[in-house]
């Protein structure tokens, strides 16, 4: 990966770095120290004689053999500024401390340094060589990638190498150089050391201090995971706020998610999540797949002590419930301090926080949503329910799950390791602990491109996600242990809808569903299924299906507007296509608190109907659910499974059809008084109505922003009255000029997961050199 000149090999293979160095201020400083010189017959070795290797100062040393004239590093510039211009990374905490900054650079780019020298550099006598190691390479090598030399080479010179550095001013006792990295370099935190010395004589090393961080690079045609389009780098590695869509297909909701890559600590949590608990080898960290598939690992704690502890249950003592959470900002904060694991996570959570880290690291991601997400256990592309006499779930005999959404992410690269074709483009990874992939709860990264094409054995888990989008539901009756099981019902199309990400720089979803799959029933849909079941050696299992009965036909209609607190109506329409025949139908409408995995909790509500359709006609049957009926049994999300079990009388014919429904919750709005200005103490205020016909108690707001270092959480004295409103006024300080998002949440006893963001502008103001690129 590196190169050498013979000159700088010779005199730098004498010596081993040393990992000191002084504190950087500015201008940054290390330690120089003098290199021996090799002895001769009638030198006194330093190893042999300790005395004499003491007994005097490096600069006595050097005087004393000739060597005064050796150019040594007095400081050095790292060009924080016009670096973080160049490579997008202004913005990264770790660049703008007043103390102990670190240059954080994009490999495959050129980076400046000015470096200043006790005496003028000259090219004639002098010579100059940057080593470059990964920090936490035991042996660094060459051969490995994990030790780069780099020699100085003086305008118009080409370097032989994938590394260079070239001069670029030569002024008084000041030179300007340019480092470029090669386009493959290994990702993660490099020691450097500046040596020089005299043509024919003895060698100076200056250690730099602090680390420098090498991020992937998605702005270079030559790095794997470079993306041919700026308004798409925007959003998808430098943005800092982005939207995850919950909910359910009637109802989806935007939820604003604060993923805070450049705050204090994220950048480093990054690399640690990275280096440390991916539990990757150095080498292959330069690589994306690699890097990708070890993080969808590393987020969950599941066999590695990573981030985030999943928790699907009720019961969320000892941590945060998922829905409590605005970001990944306090998230990582808090694993990177105690490296813990952090309660709790659900789906979104472990997608935001991926988007987070892989940001952070210089890969381009984003958090998509599917609707009507399949978990298929066993890998035969069918989700099997079981029902009984009342149409209630027998969760005892299902091992497969239908969630009403789940969260994974995309990564933008190239994908070589998958040989010829067109392979490349967006990933998905899913850090959510569902299955065990290699022995490990991960998932990814597959090729969308293969997924649309039925590809499923193209590693890494494409089975899996194309049965998340593509699996059929089969619906059985179950009358009793010595009874055989009745097909009631087959359902191919509502698997895998609306499947959501965030548009390119606008708050508004965008619908991905085509780059997964085919529409619905078109042939080139069904030709994929057909390729994906022969893959899987399942291709009767979508024929053993009877017929369906198709003179009568039902279908729920439902309201999507449904604020939380108000009473709704599940209406059940039964059409009755023949033109001669009449028919009487009977069964059974529920109502059941299920969580957005599928999981059903308990029954709010059945009621039992019995009703004559006549031929060529319509009858609704119909069922209220109030408030008081449903608030003591909802959870996280207010999502209900709404089903109807039907029997047509004179037939054999038995049906079953179901429905997700979710109340709304209100919305949290945000007002700013007067106009944000950098630097200047701004006031905001959040407000939020009380929707339900009870007070709200213990009212809570929680918010993240720019100018919040720590999330800031406001409790509030009062109760909230029934049609009464909940304000929070706070301040802040925004600290640089552009685009910015507020993210709050509101909870209290009788309400969750309430969520409001708000974008505005930030004003540079007259004198301060803010922002970053």
């Amino acid at each position: 990966m590196g190169n050498t000149c013979s000159s700088c090999s010779s005199f730098r293979a004498s010596f081993k770095p040393n990992a000191q160095g002084g504190g950087p201020t500015k201008l940054q400083r290390g330690n120089s120290r003098l290199l021996p010189k090799p002895p001769t017959s009638n030198e006194v070795d330093p190893k042999a004689d300790p005395s004499a290797a003491n007994a005097a100062s490096p600069a006595d040393a050097a005087e004393h053999d000739g060597r005064q004239d050796i150019l040594v590093v007095k400081s050095l510039n790292l060009h924080l500024k016009e670096n973080g211009k160049e490579h997008h990374t202004g913005w990264f905490e770790v660049m703008g401390r007043a103390e102990n900054p670190n240059l954080v650079v994009r490999r495959g780019f050129g980076f400046l340094l000015s470096i200043t020298f006790n005496r003028a550099y000259d090219a004639a006598k002098d010579a100059i060589s940057f080593i470059f190691t990964v920090e936490d390479a035991e042996k660094p090598s060459h051969g490995q990638g994990t030790l780069v030399a780099v020699p100085l080479l003086d305008k118009g010179e080409e370097s032989g190498g994938t590394w260079s550095a070239a001069l670029l001013a030569n002024t008084e006792d000041v030179i300007q150089v340019q480092i470029t990295t090669a386009a493959d370099t290994i990702v993660g935190k490099w020691k450097m050391d500046i040596d020089t010395k005299l043509r024919n004589d003895g060698a100076v090393s200056y250690s730099h201090k602090d680390p420098i961080y090498v991020l992937f690079n998605p702005w270079s045609q030559k790095d794997q995971v470079f993306l041919d389009n700026a308004d798409a780098c925007d959003e998808y590695v430098l943005a800092d706020t982005g939207l995850l869509w919950k909910g359910n297909k009637n109802n989806y909701l935007p939820s604003a998610w604060k993923y805070a890559q450049y705050e204090k600590d994220i950048l480093e949590c990054a690399v640690y999540v990275m280096t440390k608990v991916g539990n990757m080898s150095i080498a292959s960290r330069s690589d994306a797949v690699a890097t990708c598939r070890a993080l969808s690992a590393a987020v969950n704690h599941s066999d590695d002590g990573g981030v985030l502890i999943g928790n699907w249950s009720t019961d969320h003592s000892g941590g945060t419930p998922p829905w409590k959470w605005i970001g990944s900002m306090k998230i990582l904060q808090k694993y990177y301090k105690t490296k813990k694991p952090v309660k709790y996570g659900q789906c979104w959570v472990f997608a935001g926080v991926q988007t987070t880290i892989c940001r952070a690291l210089g890969i381009p991601c984003r958090p998509v949503t599917n609707y009507n997400s399949a978990h298929d256990t066993e890998g035969s592309l069918t989700i099997d329910y079981y029902f009984d006499d009342r149409g209630k779930e027998m969760d005892e005999l299902k091992s497969d799950s239908v969630w009403n959404f789940h969260v994974w992410n995309e990564v933008w690269m190239e994908r070589p390791d998958l040989g010829e074709g067109d392979y490349g483009g967006w990933q998905a990874i899913d850090s959510t602990p569902q299955e065990l992939s290699n022995n490990m709860y991960r998932m990814g990264p597959a090729s969308i491109a293969a997924i649309k094409r039925g590809e499923v054995k193209r590693p890494y888990d494409g089975g899996f996600v194309f049965a998340e989008v593509n699996a059929d539901k089969v619906f059985w009756h179950y009358t009793g242990p010595n009874a055989p099981l009745k097909l009631i019902r087959k359902d191919s199309q509502s698997i895998g809808t609306l499947i959501s990400t965030k548009a390119i720089g606008k708050w508004e979803r965008e619908d991905i569903t085509t780059n997964y799959k085919h529409p619905e029933t078109t042939e080139a849909e069904r030709t994929t299924m057909l390729r994906a079941l022969r893959a899987n050696e399942m291709v009767f299992s979508r024929y053993y299906l009877n017929e369906e009965f198709n003179d009568v036909r039902f279908d729920f209609e439902m309201r999507d507007d449904i604020t939380i607190g108000s009473p709704f109506s599940v209406v059940l329409r039964i059409t009755n296509r023949s033109e001669t025949q009449d028919y009487s139908v009977s069964g059974v409408l529920r109502v059941d608190v299920v969580l957005y995995t599928g999981v059903v909790k308990c029954a709010v509500k059945t009621e039992d109907f019995d009703c004559s359709v006549k031929a060529k006609s319509v009858e609704t049957v119909s069922m209220e659910v109030t408030y008081n009926e449903y608030s003591k049994r909802l959870v996280e999300n207010c999502a209900f499974n709404i089903s109807c079990l039907a029997k047509v009388k004179d037939t054999e014919y038995e049906y079953f059809a179901q429905d997700d429904f979710r109340v709304k919750n209100p919305e949290i709005k945000i007002s700013l008084e007067g106009e944000a200005i950098q630097g200047e103490e701004l006031t905001a205020v959040a407000t939020v109505k009380n929707p339900l016909p009870v007070p709200l108690k213990k009212p809570k707001f929680t918010i993240e922003g720019p100018g919040i270092p720590s999330q800031l959480k406001i409790k509030l004295k009062e109760n909230v009255g029934v049609n009464g409103e909940s304000s929070a006024t706070f301040k802040f300080i925004p600290p640089y000029d552009g685009k910015a998002t507020l993210v709050t949440k509101f909870s209290s006893s009788e309400i969750n997961d309430v969520d409001g963001f708000l974008n505005f502008m930030i004003v540079k103001k007259k004198g301060v050199n803010g922002g970053a690129s």
